[in-house]
Protein backbone atom coordinates (compact mmCIF):
# COMPACT_ATOMS: atom_id res chain seq x y z
CA UNK A 1 0.00 0.00 0.00
CA UNK A 2 2.85 2.44 0.75
CA UNK A 3 4.23 1.81 -2.82
CA UNK A 4 0.81 2.65 -4.30
CA UNK A 5 0.71 5.95 -2.21
CA UNK A 6 4.23 6.93 -3.31
CA UNK A 7 3.54 5.74 -7.06
CA UNK A 8 0.66 8.36 -7.22
CA UNK A 9 2.81 10.85 -5.20
CA UNK A 10 5.43 10.92 -7.95
CA UNK A 11 2.68 10.43 -10.86
CA UNK A 12 1.57 13.51 -9.50
CA UNK A 13 4.44 15.52 -9.33
CA UNK A 14 5.98 14.78 -13.05
CA UNK A 15 2.42 15.20 -14.12
CA UNK A 16 2.19 19.05 -12.36
CA UNK A 17 5.91 19.51 -13.74
CA UNK A 18 4.69 18.48 -17.33
CA UNK A 19 1.86 21.00 -16.96
CA UNK A 20 4.05 23.76 -15.57
CA UNK A 21 6.19 23.18 -18.51
CA UNK A 22 2.97 23.36 -20.83
CA UNK A 23 2.35 26.81 -19.12
CA UNK A 24 6.19 28.59 -19.82
CA UNK A 25 5.63 27.31 -23.26
CA UNK A 26 2.61 28.70 -23.78
CA UNK A 27 3.94 32.27 -22.29
CA UNK A 28 6.95 32.06 -24.25
CA UNK A 29 4.11 32.02 -27.07
CA UNK A 30 2.24 34.65 -26.32
CA UNK A 31 5.30 36.77 -24.94
CA UNK A 32 6.69 36.28 -28.71
CA UNK A 33 3.27 37.66 -29.72
CA UNK A 34 3.31 40.35 -27.33
CA UNK A 35 6.63 41.58 -28.97
CA UNK A 36 5.14 41.56 -32.14
CA UNK A 37 1.87 43.78 -30.83
CA UNK A 38 3.91 46.26 -29.50
CA UNK A 39 6.58 46.51 -32.38
CA UNK A 40 3.21 46.81 -35.20
CA UNK A 41 1.74 49.36 -32.87
CA UNK A 42 -1.27 47.68 -31.96
CA UNK A 43 -3.73 48.54 -29.32
CA UNK A 44 -2.86 48.69 -25.51
CA UNK A 45 -5.66 47.20 -24.11
CA UNK A 46 -5.10 44.45 -26.58
CA UNK A 47 -1.28 43.88 -25.51
CA UNK A 48 -2.23 44.47 -22.38
CA UNK A 49 -4.86 41.30 -22.45
CA UNK A 50 -2.02 39.38 -23.72
CA UNK A 51 0.07 40.21 -20.87
CA UNK A 52 -2.31 39.00 -17.94
CA UNK A 53 -3.06 36.02 -19.97
CA UNK A 54 0.98 35.46 -20.21
CA UNK A 55 0.52 36.58 -16.00
CA UNK A 56 -1.71 34.36 -15.41
CA UNK A 57 0.24 30.85 -17.07
CA UNK A 58 3.16 31.99 -14.85
CA UNK A 59 1.36 32.01 -12.23
CA UNK A 60 -0.61 28.89 -12.46
CA UNK A 61 3.07 27.18 -13.49
CA UNK A 62 4.29 28.68 -10.25
CA UNK A 63 1.70 27.56 -8.28
CA UNK A 64 2.00 23.92 -9.61
CA UNK A 65 5.93 24.10 -8.56
CA UNK A 66 5.29 25.55 -5.68
CA UNK A 67 2.98 22.36 -4.72
CA UNK A 68 5.41 19.74 -6.02
CA UNK A 69 7.59 21.39 -3.79
CA UNK A 70 5.82 21.34 -0.62
CA UNK A 71 4.92 17.81 -1.12
CA UNK A 72 8.27 16.59 -1.72
CA UNK A 73 11.26 18.65 -0.46
CA UNK A 74 9.68 20.15 2.28
CA UNK A 75 8.19 17.40 3.39
CA UNK A 76 11.24 15.57 3.42
CA UNK A 77 13.37 17.95 5.02
CA UNK A 78 10.72 18.73 7.52
CA UNK A 79 9.98 14.98 8.38
CA UNK A 80 14.31 14.88 8.68
CA UNK A 81 15.72 15.34 12.32
CA UNK A 82 18.41 18.30 10.63
CA UNK A 83 17.26 21.24 12.44
CA UNK A 84 19.45 23.34 10.12
CA UNK A 85 17.87 21.50 7.17
CA UNK A 86 14.56 22.57 8.12
CA UNK A 87 14.78 25.86 8.85
CA UNK A 88 16.64 26.15 6.00
CA UNK A 89 14.34 24.71 3.86
CA UNK A 90 10.94 27.40 5.74
CA UNK A 91 13.15 30.35 4.68
CA UNK A 92 13.38 29.02 1.38
CA UNK A 93 9.42 28.85 1.13
CA UNK A 94 9.12 32.30 2.85
CA UNK A 95 11.56 33.70 0.76
CA UNK A 96 9.64 32.45 -2.48
CA UNK A 97 6.22 33.26 -1.06
CA UNK A 98 7.40 37.05 -0.31
CA UNK A 99 9.01 37.41 -3.90
CA UNK A 100 5.45 35.95 -5.83
CA UNK A 101 3.25 38.48 -3.36
CA UNK A 102 5.20 40.93 -4.55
Amino acid sequence: MGNKIINRKNNMIRENKQKALISFKKAKSSILKIINMVESGEYCIDIMQQNLAVIGLLRSAHEMLMENHLNSCFKNAIASKNERKKQAMTEEILKVTKLFNK
